[in-house]
């Protein structure tokens, strides 16, 4: 069992999907709930038309934040990754896994066909309409992902949320340069483990196009580089060039955290977007020791924005349709 501190309350987390959740004395069985369960903070009026968005580097921990942020304030979860909207590939793409949800609806993780192009354009809208169903479900609707690309689109775009007159507020989950990417590639070796190679071998396709689709996910080029490669060698040469194709995945991650830092520091610069930034860095820094590591990510990561969400469906803050704050 784990503990998220919320609202200087406990919401005690099962370790499966179909477990109990508890409010203070009161428990209610979510097996089969459609619906995250019962907040700690009931939301007013004021969170219609306000959405709350999880930015952050591969491997910070933004799926991580955004379901407890949903589970404190009847949140649900828009997928903002733009390899993770496709179907399939779970470990390559890093989808979060369905026990790691406690039952919040997720939208957009899924659902693509892997062969076609997903532009951001066509995220802007898809994701437009799932605020507006949210929303009128009286839930917090909650964007957490990685593809800058399509946040901007979604938020700035044409018909975009301010467009339509939303408040954004924006959380940045921010981390050490190098401390994230020894994260991340200790990430792509457990990957390895749980089946990346396996998983790419049954997407591979001698014909297809790599530059669309799903197939553009870190992990699928490398890896049908290496299957190419792999014919007619012995044991130890394969081995050597698989070694070699993770240690491009290894490196490739680590440049796309890079990339990612650098755009959303752009949002603040270009866009006029005000980022609260949380820093996982001292969580990263101390994962190898499980109840230090919650400790630190609560402690730095959770408890900053649960206040920041906080104050931001209580009326105050975030950006409207003219920037204002």
């Amino acid at each position: 069992m784990a503990s998220l501190l919320c609202l200087n309350k406990t919401i005690i987390l099962p370790t499966e999907p179909t477990g109990k959740f508890r409010r203070d004395q009161c428990v209610s069985d979510h097996s089969s709930y459609n619906h995250p369960p019962f907040p700690l903070l009931q939301l007013t009026p004021k969170t219609d038309k306000k959405a709350i968005f999880i930015l952050g580097s591969s491997g910070t921990g933004k799926s991580k934040l955004a379901v407890t942020l949903a589970l404190c304030f009847a949140g649900e979860i828009i997928n903002s990754d733009k390899m993770q909207v496709y179907d399939n590939l779970h470990i390559i793409t890093n989808k979060i896994k369905p026990e790691e949800r406690f039952n919040v609806p997720h939208h957009l993780l899924g659902g693509v066909n892997p062969d076609s192009e997903f532009t951001a354009v066509d995220f802007g809208q898809k994701s437009a309409a799932a605020v507006q169903e949210i929303s009128a479900r009286g839930h917090l609707a909650i964007v957490a992902g990685g593809s800058n690309s399509y946040i901007k689109e979604m938020v700035a775009g044409d018909n975009g949320l301010l467009d339509r007159g939303y408040q954004c507020c924006f959380i940045w989950v921010d981390a050490d340069g190098k401390a994230l990417e020894e994260f991340v590639s200790e990430r792509v070796e457990k990957m390895v483990e749980e089946g990346l190679v396996e998983e790419a071998r049954a997407m591979f396709k001698p014909d297809a196009d790599y530059s669309k689709g799903v197939r553009k996910a870190i992990g699928l080029p490398e890896m049908e580089r290496y299957f190419r490669r792999q014919r007619n060698r012995d044991e130890r040469e394969r081995a050597a060039v698989l070694a070699e194709a993770i240690g491009e995945i290894k490196e490739n991650t680590c440049r796309l955290t890079r990339r990612q830092r650098e755009k959303i520091g752009r949002f603040e610069a270009e866009e006029g977007w005000r980022l609260n930034r949380v820093d996982a860095t001292a969580a990263l820094i101390r994962r190898r020791e499980a109840s230090a590591a919650e400790e630190l990510w609560e402690k730095m990561v959770v408890e900053p924005s649960v206040k920041v969400v906080k104050k931001f469906v209580g009326g105050v803050g975030g950006h409207t349709s003219n920037g204002d704050q």
